[in-house]
């Protein structure tokens, strides 16, 4: 029944798809929904006529049949122009992303003609894109070793460095550590492996695999000049940075990305990216350690609005990296702010010696405590980037509308403005404030919000330790634990809970083709989706093979009606196949 509801939900609020698969079944749902009123033919109609939309909208993008030779050889040559387009966009992409995070002394760039050790398995096998659904096909993805032969620099040599997978090798770590000891500066290639960040499987920990840390710290005895490039699709900890003089941040780079490295570590780019998260120094220091992987059914959210700096700056937590950071081979200065209740102008000005982007940042504080209100410190409220030459300054303007202000108020039931006097931040980060003015509001006259006042934690912004009753009030009702059902919503991996020797040995033959897949270092994505996946899913991506009806029979031997359960999955196995085809005669 949630199934349903959840289907018929979605066409009455504007889903027109319903993926990967389903098949007839949900059409028949939906028609069936029809005739007992609960869906109207306009619904109906209305999600048709914006898929068709879409189609004719995205359809001249495809490629179309070439009648002639010469069409054919035109075709080529245009799709050789588009992949040099494309290219070139990853470049930009990459190029504008890639985080200096530390640059002691000036250290970066290197300088044409420096002795360079290559150092690390990502520098010959990078990770350019994530795992699962998120893959893609690339044409000519290159790496930092290929990538070195047109950089300028002098490579002395390439060592693998490390096991990817975080296996502890000594031979592996020596011949690095000897190749350092030749160089005058190491490029040491970072990050997290295929297995540590991957669909299908939630990260236990912030940590780069330890046999990475230990060779960092083994090459930085031989060799002061480490420059770090750290490879991973999200926040790491990197309580190892004071081993490198260097730390420059590459994320999941795409196809061009080792190219935008390169060019960034020699200086043909200049690295201006900021971080799009807050980096805490510890992974204990995180809101959501208490709730976050959850070993049971749910995962509660009860950090509220304390997300990322929001967080970190109400509880006066120091970052590795604040929300915003990230710095550049050149500097900037800010000056001369003028603020209006609807934008905030200023100036910012390239003080150094190379040309640089700066994405200055507004945000809000409120100067007040207004009544039993929990708010942030500060909140983000816009930003704006400038390209800007050496000494070249540039009039900014970030406009303030009518959401910079406001918060919701459940008493009222919708968004308010408190009244009083606000601080308006302009920063290169979230916690480094480069200019400030205040500004009186007016408001909208409902600046109480009754119910939070009881709510301690979230007053001081103290979620880790939120107590169930506090969770509950501001939920707006009793905190649901669930139980474990044998259900249509049970997933395979839970199989093992239920009463048939069939689910368990299903289960078990899964966990041990999903556990022997990791430990050769080779997710089975297929495996760890299927693992977790809830038994309605069957009758949603299977193309109409198995119907809801199927799921019912196989939750019934679940529950442990072998026999019955078994002759209901025959039985709707049959029905569904007559629907089916009765279905397909229809249209």
């Amino acid at each position: 029944m949630k199934t349903l509801i959840l289907l018929l939900s979605g066409v009455k609020h504007g889903s027109t798809l319903e993926m990967p698969c389903p098949g007839w079944d949900s059409v028949r749902e939906l028609l069936a929904a029809v005739q007992s009123g609960k869906v109207s033919e306009d619904e109906i109609d209305n999600r048709v006529s914006e898929l068709l939309a879409l189609i004719d909208f995205t359809k001249g993008n495809g490629a179309e049949e070439r009648q002639d030779g010469s069409d054919k050889i035109r075709q080529e040559e245009s799709e050789v122009v588009l992949w040099e387009k494309h290219r070139s966009l990853a470049y930009r992409a990459a190029a504008k992303s890639i985080t200096l995070l530390k640059n002691e002394g000036g250290i970066l760039p290197l300088a044409k003609g420096t002795k360079v050790a290559l150092i690390g398995d990502f520098a010959r096998t990078p990770r350019y894109q994530g795992a699962g659904s998120s893959q893609v096909n690339v044409l000519h993805p290159k790496s930092m070793l290929e990538c070195m032969q047109d950089s300028g620099l002098v490579l002395v040599g390439y060592a693998k460095g490390f096991d990817r997978l975080g296996r502890p090798d000594g031979t592996l770590q020596r011949e690095a550590v000897e190749l350092a000891g030749h160089s005058e500066a190491v490029i040491l290639c970072l990050g997290l492996d295929e297995v540590q960040e991957s669909e299908g499987i939630d990260r236990r920990h912030m940590r780069i695999s330890q046999n990475q840390i230990d060779l960092l710290k083994a090459v930085a005895a031989v060799n002061s000049n480490v420059i770090v490039i750290l490879f991973s699709g999200s926040v790491v900890e990197t309580k190892w940075r004071a081993d490198c003089k260097a730390l420059l941040y590459a994320g999941l780079g795409g196809e061009m990305g080792a190219l935008a490295v390169m060019d960034a570590v020699t200086g043909k780019m200049n690295p201006c990216g900021k971080l799009a998260e807050t980096w805490p120094e510890h992974y204990e220091d995180t809101p959501a350690k208490n709730y976050f992987a959850s070993e049971g059914r749910d995962v509660e959210y009860r950090e509220s609005i304390y997300v990322g700096y929001r967080y970190y700056q109400k509880r006066q937590i120091k970052a590795a990296f604040p929300f915003g950071f990230g710095l550049s081979y050149t500097q900037f200065a800010y000056s001369d702010l003028r603020v209006e209740k609807d934008r905030a102008e200023f100036t910012v000005t390239n003080i150094g010696d190379r040309p640089g982007i700066e994405i200055a940042q507004l945000y809000v504080a409120p100067k007040d405590r207004h009544g039993s209100i929990f708010r942030a410190v500060k909140e983000l409220k816009g930003f704006t980037g400038m390209e800007l030459e050496p000494g070249e300054s540039r009039r900014a303007v970030i406009w303030l509308d009518d959401k910079a202000f406001r918060y919701w108020n459940n008493t009222s039931g919708r968004w308010e403005a408190a009244a009083g006097d606000y601080l308006i931040q302009i920063g290169s980060s979230s916690e480094k404030v480069e200019l400030l003015e205040e500004i009186s509001i007016e408001g909208t006259g409902e600046a109480d919000a009754s119910e939070t006042r009881m709510l301690s934690h979230y007053q001081t912004g103290d979620i880790q330790n939120v107590p169930d009753q506090e969770f509950a009030a501001l939920f707006g009702h009793e905190i649901h634990k669930s139980q474990r059902v044998i259900d249509r919503h049970i997933t395979f991996g839970e199989m093992k809970y239920g009463r048939s020797p069939l689910g368990w040995l299903v289960c078990c033959i899964l966990t041990w083709l999903m556990k022997n897949s990791l430990k050769k270092g080779k997710p089975d994505l297929n495996l760890l989706f299927l693992y977790n996946m809830p038994l309605h899913a069957l009758a949603k991506m299977t193309n109409g093979m198995v119907s809801m009806g199927m799921v019912d029979g196989i939750v019934m031997e679940l529950k442990g009606f072998w026999i019955i359960g078994l002759i209901k999955v025959l039985v709707e196995s049959v029905r569904n196949l007559a629907e089916n085809r009765r279905m397909e005669k229809k249209i």
